[in-house]
């Protein structure tokens, strides 16, 4: 792009020709939408306190504000760090739900989640790397962004920041997250597993899991879910088959499948209670399956994550 344009209203309506590519920059680096808007407003404001001969000189506006956008989400995960020591249980991402079937929005958001490095298995891999690594990897290996620039970001060298890149990497590799897989196969795996577990049937559901399953539950201690991250197919699917016979099995008919980060999940709305059967707060839930097994499964019951969430 040439240089931006002085006027305000020109350079509005710039800034948001770059919106969707920098909700998916603060997306990737926070993984909450509010703190990837939060992000994107404060990019706007800097842009707009800019003065006119400043802004002049800013020869690429695309770059200057993934770069931007990217120093403001360092900070954030830099404080979300002593946030997180005070949560309780597991973290994880704010899910993106869609409905299962819809035809695509045009939802800035809902366009990022669209591609694979944003689905759920992804993007719990990134909570795992230091603010640093993050925003190494994802700037560099998602957006192009050159490490003189990421270094710059960071306050560090440019060799430092390509290592950084490299940790961040090595993790990924050691973790070997699962791709997405299409979603005609997960929806097979998916109703086979709603139907075991509707039948009880607990040699059937450990069948359909990876023997190293693991089932990780969010909840801030606001609603129930796992407490720990259970792992091993055995004891998730005696966990799972034991959970519906507290809520009721028969309520299963009230999940409808959606699209959680662009691929198959679960979503239930809050189910007061039923006789012998306890309540059953709103959830999500969405998974990882890698040669027809689920590897991972993700519950996010914490209310502050599914505020977005609509229903039918």
């Amino acid at each position: 792009m040439g240089r931006v344009t002085v006027g305000d209203d020109v350079l509005a309506e710039q800034f948001s020709a770059h919106r969707a590519h920098l909700m998916g920059v603060a997306y990737r680096l926070t993984g909450t939408r509010s703190d990837a808007e939060d992000a994107i407003q404060e990019a706007w404001l800097r842009l707009s306190g800019v003065d006119s001969e400043r802004r002049a000189a800013i020869r690429d506006l695309r770059g200057w504000l993934t770069t931007t956008v990217g120093r403001i989400c360092l900070d954030r995960l830099r404080s979300a760090a002593a946030r997180r020591e005070r949560y309780v249980g597991p973290w994880l991402p704010e899910p993106v739900v869609t409905p299962f079937g819809a035809p695509p929005s045009e939802d800035p958001l809902e366009t990022v989640v669209r591609h694979e490095d944003v689905r759920m298995a992804a993007m719990v891999l990134l909570d795992q790397l230091t603010p640093e690594q993050r925003v190494a990897v994802v700037l560099h290996d998602a957006f192009s962004v050159p490490f003189a620039e990421i270094a710059e970001i960071l306050g560090v060298s440019e060799p430092t920041a390509r290592q950084h890149a490299s940790r961040g990497r090595r993790a990924a590799a050691e973790a070997d997250p699962p791709p997405r897989v299409p979603l005609a196969e997960q929806r097979v795996v998916v109703e086979r597993l709603m139907a075991a577990l509707s039948a009880g049937d607990v040699p059937a559901v450990v069948e359909l899991l990876h023997p190293d399953v693991v089932l990780i539950g969010d909840s801030d201690g606001k609603a129930r879910t796992a407490r720990r991250v259970m792992v091993g197919a055995d004891k998730m699917a005696r966990f799972l088959v034991g959970l519906l016979r507290i809520y009721g099995a028969h309520r299963m008919s009230q999940t409808q499948l959606v699209l959680v980060n662009g691929d198959l999940g679960l979503a239930l709305p809050d189910l007061p209670a039923e006789g012998e059967y306890l309540n059953l707060s709103r959830r999500v839930g969405t998974f990882a399956i890698r040669d027809g097994r689920i590897v991972a499964m993700y519950d996010i019951v914490n209310p502050d994550k599914l505020t977005r969430v609509r229903l039918t």
